[in-house]
């Protein structure tokens, strides 16, 4: 596998994640068998077999299955505390995660519940593994924006737990523009601002989330490339984007790794960054992320460490620690170097 050590050794953050696409099959079983919750398989390999989905709405009706075992605020914990080792043994050191507040709070479940399940997590994971963190809540665009609304209501009393808001769930017919009023207030309130765009849905939908919306980073982003003046624009402006290689192979975004477009993003000036979004569905962490399209695309160690450093230089980190970081990446590149030199 190219570049294998170098990718193993970089430290990483991940920025496009959302906590309840790391379920992994046996913590599914386990969670609805702690919860006496009856779900439609027998076994763990059952639930694994329906982890297999051709495109995003087959996965949404699988991923909003699995958020049924979640009920009580340990279930929330040990879900971000298995995420937070798995993802750790991947070298990543910081993550920016989402979560679905109305995937819960719509089944009964307590806006308090799920947030400080995870956020308790969150600080265990800084505690015991030396991990840094934020949590973005993310609204669910295929529910108005008085939903949204609501659950940006029902947030304000832990507003401390949030580093800002996203934008997730089924894209095409649901427009940026349909939350333009609902992100200004998040604005007002001090939130950083995040939308995943132009995954299924198209270039007018990017322009949207950067002229309307006026977002702070780009989820996704892979229909940007389609158009040159758009690519000109994110660009200029220094947009960062989270790209998720599997996700889109296995969604059908693309066809084939060769034909995901972080290359040509690299090649464009584009800060691009590469994350796992959903890896329990998706079949890759960080570094399978990052093996699978250093191979596909034929990237070279200095493409690798460009993609970590991005990750960190579009955190939503204090400049400080972003510097720390980076020195830390930089040593690592130059361990693997002169080992393989």
């Amino acid at each position: 596998m190219k570049h294998r050590d170098l990718i193993a050794a970089l430290p990483k953050a991940e920025l496009h994640l959302h906590i309840e696409g790391s379920m992994e099959p046996e913590m599914m079983f386990e969670l609805a068998a702690r919860n006496g919750i009856d779900i439609p398989y027998a076994n763990v390999e059952e639930v694994r077999s329906a982890y297999n989905f051709t495109q995003l709405q087959d996965f949404l009706d699988i991923y909003y299955e699995g958020m049924a075992v979640l009920r009580e605020e340990q279930d929330f914990y040990d879900l971000t505390m298995a995420y937070l080792k798995r993802s750790h043994a991947d070298n990543v050191r910081h993550v920016e995660m989402f979560f679905d507040p109305q995937g819960h709070t719509t089944r009964g479940i307590a806006f308090e519940t799920a947030v400080s399940g995870i956020s308790r997590a969150l600080n265990d994971g800084k505690k015991t593994l030396g991990m840094s963190s934020y949590l973005i809540l993310s609204f669910l665009r295929h529910l108005s924006e008085e939903d949204a609304f609501e659950t940006l209501a029902e947030a304000e009393p832990y507003l401390d737990q949030f580093i800002g808001v996203g934008l997730d769930s089924s894209e095409i017919g649901h427009p940026p523009s349909k939350f333009a009023r609902v992100f200004a207030r998040a604005r007002e309130m001090g939130l950083k601002l995040c939308a995943h765009s132009g995954e299924e849905g198209p270039p007018d939908y990017v322009r949207e989330a950067l002229d309307i919306l006026h977002i702070d980073r780009m989820d996704h982003g892979n229909r940007s490339m389609e158009d040159e003046s758009l690519v000109q624009e994110i660009v200029d402006s220094g947009m960062v984007l989270t790209v998720c290689p599997l996700s889109n192979l296995k969604l059908g975004v693309i066809k084939d790794m060769t034909d995901s477009p972080v290359r040509r993003m690299l090649d464009a000036g584009i800060a691009v960054t590469l994350n796992s979004d959903d890896p329990a569905y998706f079949g890759g962490y960080m570094n399978a992320n990052f093996e699978a399209t250093a191979d596909a695309l034929n990237l070279t160690g200095a493409d690798i460490i460009t993609l970590v450093q991005n990750s960190f230089q579009g955190s939503f980190l204090p400049p400080a620690e972003i510097a720390t970081y980076l020195e830390a990446v930089g040593k690592a590149a130059g361990s693997v170097s002169s080992e393989t030199g």
